[in-house]
């Protein structure tokens, strides 16, 4: 059974696909991209834990 780790980050207005270039880089993938409680956007990642 694969267990998963996962993380959220804000998303900065015109750098949205360079950070999630980033943390795609780094194996999480995209699953939810959300409003934060102060209003920003939030993207909610996952992987498989090591």
């Amino acid at each position: 059974m694969t267990t998963w780790e996962y993380v959220t980050t804000p998303l900065l207005l015109h750098k949205e696909a360079d950070i999630l270039n980033n943390w795609g880089a780094d194996g999480w993938e995209l699953v939810h991209v959300g409003t934060g409680p102060q209003g920003g956007m939030v993207a909610f990642m996952k992987r498989p834990k090591q």
